[in-house]
């Protein structure tokens, strides 16, 4: 069976941030992503990790643009200078808190120039870190209107022309499905670019068992493919406590 994270940004939502850690651990996760951890200083967030004996396993970055600005542009023409300063301040985020990978996110923008972009911001942070791993995730067009990388065979693309070995592929279950209609077969298909994994069902974000993804035929794909990094639950639980979601773990 995968090794499974919880994603603290989504699940455990009814407690204070700081009580999720808690609640993941005696849950029987052994790990957690936060998408955003740059509300509350690094080393809080480290000692709840410390405390309840979890890893990191992903951060995403940059961090929001609380000016309202979108969240964000590797992939956006004119916003170099802008990336790599967020880069930076990312790392000293990561410096404390150690997370596994950390997802840059392309933010919105199309064509050959926002590609070049993303590729060249991408070598850049890539270089900037080499002990770090980073992540690129397709998102999809539903959900994120405008969102450059909206295509798993898009990212694929970026991952060959970057080429640097601490850049990998973010599989999302959810995406997957919104996208290509199979998050099966896009596993199966790009299972060697693959680094971290996020599970939810489609079409609403929910837990897994709903929806019109085959959750154990996954797992199982999972299993099968050798696999051996987290897959992180990044859902939006049906239940009004996190718990009560948790049956497709259990079983």
């Amino acid at each position: 069976m995968p090794r499974f994270a919880a994603n603290l940004s989504l699940l455990f939502n009814e407690l204070p941030y700081l009580d999720r850690f808690q609640a993941a651990a005696q849950a029987g996760f052994s790990a957690v992503e936060v998408l955003f951890p740059y509300d509350i200083a690094a080393k809080e967030t480290h000692r709840a990790l410390l405390a309840n004996g979890l890893e990191l396993a992903l951060i995403n970055a940059p961090p929001p643009n609380y000016t309202g600005g979108e969240p964000g542009y590797a992939a956006v023409p004119d916003c170099t200078a802008r990336f790599q300063s967020d880069i930076r301040r990312v790392m000293r985020y990561a410096e404390v808190l150690r997370p596994g990978l950390i997802h840059v996110m392309a933010g919105y923008a199309e064509g050959s120039e926002a590609l070049d972009c993303f590729v060249r911001n991408l070598q850049w942070a890539a270089d900037f870190a080499p002990h770090q791993r980073f992540t690129i995730e397709p998102l999809n067009p539903v959900s994120q209107p405008g969102y450059f990388l909206n295509d798993y065979g898009l990212a694929a693309e970026v991952l060959v022309q970057v080429n640097r070995p601490n850049l990998g592929l973010q599989y999302d279950s959810f995406h997957a499905q919104m996208i290509h209609g199979d998050a099966l077969s896009i596993w199966c298909r790009y299972r060697d670019r693959i680094v971290h994994a996020q599970i939810g069902a489609a079409p609403d974000r929910s837990e897994p068992g709903r929806g019109d993804i085959n959750f154990p035929a996954l797992f199982d794909a999972m299993d099968h493919s050798g696999y051996a990094g987290w897959v992180s639950a990044e859902y939006t639980p049906s239940t009004s406590r996190t718990e009560a979601s948790l049956h497709w773990m259990r079983q």
